[in-house]
């Protein structure tokens, strides 16, 4: 009987390979969804046209579902369910982009056409001071000269209360006053325009104060309050406690941290939230109509009389029906968005220049 020598380890016999699994034999091309689309439009624009439809938003909403059915389809088909399903929901999200950006897009064209028309150098420096309705000339350099004031006093007011608010919440607010405080300004960030500007002409009819640029002021401060607050609070909570702790523990004062180490790390942030809240308050109208009254002269003293602002100026025009007016009322309407953009370019500027350096 022989034995296998020690030390020497017997080899198994080589079995066949075992097959690998994987999620999928085929791919679609990076390029697929582009197909999908130009199928998806030609479908939804076509059937329409052969059964009579000639609108253009039901050509829209028919070229989604089909692009949406098609891509899952197909996908199915070639791939597997499950990155069929991962492909819808990626399609759903497009669709939904889509949906919210081309009415603003459409909007913002329609503004430029229209308003680039009676837009010109005239325009921005004259006013409506005795111009006839029917009369093409005039301008809006009063509406801007008052939106200008009434934004910034609005703004000088509302941004410290604003800051300062949120970071009490923040960083000291605790127990039942920080809980009343957010309840408020939760409560304040959904009330009506036409309200805060009744709370102001209420206080104006007991006081006995006459329609003035200082009041609208007052009424878009109690709009722009709690959006500032809201915004800063979000943005210091994002602030990593790690850096408030290597602060405190070197000895430096709890105010001084909040200024040197809170403060610069969420300026971007904060920055972004009172332009936001400007652009929230600049194109109001029902406040300005009940506080300020309007004014076709120019006033640059917010402190006394009637004043105009963009967005009244455009409601102005728009009532007095004429082509002209309407004309001026596109190109105003201009104006006001070219001042939000001009302010949120600026605060992008102000947020990187003040931003922290992450260099070594």
């Amino acid at each position: 009987m022989s034995h296998a020598p020690t030390g020497v380890i017997e080899r198994p016999t080589p079995s066949s390979p075992t097959p690998t699994t994987s999620l999928g034999s085929r791919s679609l091309p990076r390029l697929a969804p582009l197909g999908f689309a130009a199928v998806s439009i030609a479908l939804g624009v076509g059937i329409p046209l052969a059964v009579g439809w000639h609108s253009r938003i039901q050509w829209g909403l028919l070229s989604a579902l089909f692009f949406l059915v098609i891509s899952y389809i197909v996908t199915t088909v070639v791939e597997n369910q499950r990155q069929a399903r991962d492909r819808l929901a990626t399609s759903v999200m497009w669709v939904c982009f889509l949906v919210a950006v081309v009415p603003l897009a459409s909007l913002l064209w329609t503004t430029i056409q229209r308003g680039a028309e009676r837009l010109d150098g005239y325009f921005l420096t004259h006013s409506m001071g005795g111009v006839l309705t029917d009369d093409p000339t005039g301008g809006v350099y009063h509406a801007l000269i008052g939106t200008l004031e009434q934004v910034g006093i609005a703004t000088v007011i509302s941004a410290p209360l604003g800051l300062l608010t949120a970071v009490y919440l923040v960083e000291y607010g605790k127990g039942a006053l920080a809980k009343a405080v957010t309840f408020f300004v939760d409560v304040m960030t959904g009330i009506p325009s036409i309200v805060a500007g009744l709370f102001i002409l209420s206080i104006m009819l007991m006081g006995g104060l006459e329609p003035s640029g200082l009041m609208g002021a007052l009424a878009l401060t109690i709009l722009m309050i709690p959006v500032v607050v809201r915004s800063t609070e979000e943005m210091l909570k994002l602030v990593p406690n790690e850096l408030r702790e290597a602060s405190l523990a070197l000895g430096i004062p709890k105010w001084r941290t909040i200024l040197k180490v809170v403060l610069p790390t969420a300026i971007g942030g904060i920055t972004t939230g009172v332009m936001l809240a400007i652009a929230r308050i600049a194109g109001e109208t029902a406040p300005i109509i009940l506080l300020v009254f309007g004014s076709q002269l120019i006033n640059t003293n917010p402190f006394e009389g009637a004043q105009s602002s963009l967005p009244f100026y455009i409601y102005e025009q728009y009532k007095v029906g004429s082509i002209q007016a309407y004309d001026r009322a596109w190109a105003a309407a201009l104006v006001l968005i070219a001042f939000v953009m001009i302010l949120n370019l600026v605060a992008r500027g102000i947020a990187r220049w003040k931003a922290p350096k992450t260099g070594r």
